[in-house]
């Protein structure tokens, strides 16, 4: 696989076209993307067979990162506002559409599109993947406005809208597109479907839980936790997010035991249940307040 050095050199040098893009941007992607690639470079390797698509291909590594840089840019636009309103709003709009952004300081994105349009083993991948695009998009918005108003989402909702915002299906679809998973196809299926709202409320749980304590320090209400504290003061809120992804955790181990997904979805999905292990243990500074992570 490429070296880490190198991949992260060539994340930075395209992120930097893109306004309030910033280092922890293309660290956090590069050291996301390598250890979901290393858990599945296994099936990776049995699907090249089929497809032509090599593991170590560095064009199709190098677009992987920037796609998760993408996310991580994207969240930090909505949630620390590192650009204007009216940016953010034409940057959406072209990611979801799949064209250049009109304003300048955006040609990142136009970029990226085109490259990932390119590289698709399947179309309907790289459609899927706008699609993905804009619901990310609006569940990032609709996240960030509900925390600043007056009227705040129900439990059930939050989770609903949460699904979307922590963008796993983004990143599955990418991967879908640049390796030839066919997860157009095994959408169909509705046991896939449910592994992936499954997986995707996992990862909003997990992520919720490992930045409570550095969204409270910075007044961020767009968390679970802060939510319910808000709504039930005396709840025992950290536990119940504990038993709520516990529960859902089981609810795809019985799933997945039941149903037989090709490679690699398997190690995918489970990379992704025990990412809270990996990821978010190391990743101190944009996860966990510096109270928390010194500790």
């Amino acid at each position: 696989m490429i070296q880490t050095e190198r991949a992260l050199q060539q994340v930075l040098e395209w992120g930097h076209s893109l306004t309030g893009f910033a280092d922890e941007h293309a660290v956090e992607a590069v050291r996301g993307g390598q250890y979901i690639l290393q858990r599945i470079h296994p099936g990776l390797c049995d699907t090249s067979a089929r497809t032509g698509r090599d593991p170590q291909d560095e064009t199709l590594i190098i677009a992987f990162y920037r796609e998760l840089a993408l996310l991580f840019w994207l969240d930090d636009c909505n949630d620390r506002g590192l650009i204007a309103p009216e940016q953010l709003a034409a940057v959406e709009q072209a990611l979801g559409q799949g064209v250049p952004c009109a304003l300048p300081g955006f040609e990142g994105c136009a970029v990226l599109g085109a490259s990932l349009a390119a590289l698709a083993y399947d179309r309907r991948d790289y459609a899927q993947l706008l699609d993905d695009t804009r619901r990310y998009c609006a569940a990032l918005r609709a996240g960030h406005a509900q925390a600043a108003g007056a009227e705040r989402w129900s439990y059930a909702e939050y989770l609903h809208n949460g699904i979307d915002s922590i963008a796993y299906a983004n990143v599955f679809c990418c991967l879908s597109l640049l390796w030839g998973l066919d997860m157009a196809t095994l959408r169909v299926r509705p046991a896939f479907r449910q592994v992936l709202r499954l997986i995707c409320a996992i990862g909003r749980l997990q992520n919720d839980l490992h930045g409570r304590d550095k969204d409270r320090s910075a007044g961020e209400a767009d968390n679970a936790a802060m939510l319910l504290l808000q709504r039930y003061p005396a709840m025992p809120a950290v536990e119940f997010l504990n038993d709520e992804l516990a529960g859902h955790t089981r609810m795809l181990h019985r799933v997945m035991a039941e149903e037989r997904f090709p490679g690699p979805w398997g190690p995918l999905i489970e990379a992704m249940t025990v990412i809270r292990a990996q990821f978010y243990q190391t990743s101190t500074s944009r996860y966990r307040s510096d109270a928390a992570g010194g500790g």
